[in-house]
């Protein structure tokens, strides 16, 4: 069955339109010109039928689709179509006739008189051919238009979601960091103003420096590092934590704190029960467009709390979703009292000056 869908009026610019009517009134000309050896014949005629074509066309794509085909009132757009095609082949046929020459129907073989079926038809089916050019025209231009601006609205979409999923990162990290303060603040311990200090270092690179949304792995990773801290400052020696880079990361840029919700992970599980905690993270630069992310730490399998990721695990792996589409692969295992996560992503490269 088919739809019809109002769709948004595009507007093609006015030169475009004239090169169209200019390119087929010459073709047209030189045709029949061709075809009756006599150019000045045809470049009158089609003068007073490109006048009614244009008419014609624009009447209908601009009036009766709209107004009728789109609201799907079939009947009445038939109707004015055929009232058009009416009063159009009366109008032309006489400006032909006293205009331009007694034999309406030149073309044809012998003396033809107006108003005969066959030259009925032949003008209506000169005058639908046009219009049906130009309808199919003006249609595809609305589709190019439409699918462009499905496309952006898709985009800006993307965006407002990506910009949404990193600002629930934001509260929820500072949230568990004020949590480490506060227990602090009330031991009364003197790694409190530590804290502050990483703290602002943190709160500085969230509220500056990830608006972008790419950034310096470099600056990610002492992110990382800032956040670790923090963490140590809490646990002390219970925490041993080991990052490793490999390959050339000078140039290499990434979506802001996309690997946080794991490390944040490491600590939220791996210290339940007051048990050591030993993470591993290793950043791997395998290819010119390819990163490995790693991050392994140990945990009680016994514990349920394992299960419980909060919004970390599944607001990453929505945001990669958005990001890369299928262009990334995400393996979290557990293995013995391990926790392993891996992620591959492509990155981008810029020059250091951009």
């Amino acid at each position: 069955m088919i739809q019809f869908i109002r769709k948004p009026n595009y507007t093609i610019p006015l030169r475009y339109h004239i090169i169209f009517w200019l390119s087929y009134f010459t073709f047209n000309v030189i045709r029949w010109g061709s075809y009756f050896n006599d150019f000045w014949y045809s470049f009158k005629s089609n003068l007073v039928e490109f006048s009614l074509h244009i008419l014609l066309t624009y009447f209908v794509i601009y009036y009766l689709i709209p107004k009728f085909l789109f609201n799907k009132k079939f009947p009445l757009f038939l109707f004015y179509l055929v009232l058009s095609l009416a009063v159009l082949y009366i109008i032309r046929t006489g400006l032909n006739y006293f205009l331009i020459t007694k034999n309406i129907w030149p073309e044809a073989e012998g003396i033809q008189k107006a108003f005969s079926f066959n030259h009925i038809v032949a003008v209506i089916i000169g005058e639908l051919y046009v219009v049906a050019l130009a309808t199919a025209i003006k249609l595809m231009h609305d589709w190019v238009q439409d699918r462009n601006r499905v496309e952006k609205l898709q985009q800006v979409q993307l965006e407002t979601e990506l910009k949404f999923l990193k600002s629930q990162i934001q509260p929820h990290f500072f949230f568990n960091t004020l949590n480490n303060l506060y227990a602090l603040t009330f031991e009364k311990s003197e790694k409190a103003p530590d804290v502050v200090l990483k703290l602002s270092e943190i709160m500085e690179y969230v509220l500056y420096e990830v608006k972008e949304p790419r950034i310096r792995l470099y600056n990610e990773i002492k992110n990382i590092q800032n956040y670790i801290d923090l963490e140590k400052l809490r646990y002390g020696d219970r925490v041993t934590t080991d990052i490793n880079i490999s390959g050339d990361i000078e140039n290499c840029y990434v979506p802001p704190l996309l690997f946080l919700p794991y490390i944040e992970n490491c600590f939220k599980h791996g210290t339940r029960d007051n048990r050591n905690l030993k993470i591993t993270i290793d950043f791997d630069r395998t290819s010119e467009d390819n990163l490995q992310f790693t991050v392994k730490n140990n945990f009680n399998q016994f514990s349920n709390s394992v299960k419980k990721h909060g919004i970390g695990n599944a607001n990453v792996k929505r945001r990669l979703d958005l990001l890369y589409k299928d262009n990334y692969n995400l393996q979290i295992d557990v293995v013995k009292s391990i926790y392993k996560v891996v992620l591959n992503i492509p990155v981008e490269e810029k020059l250091k000056n951009v």
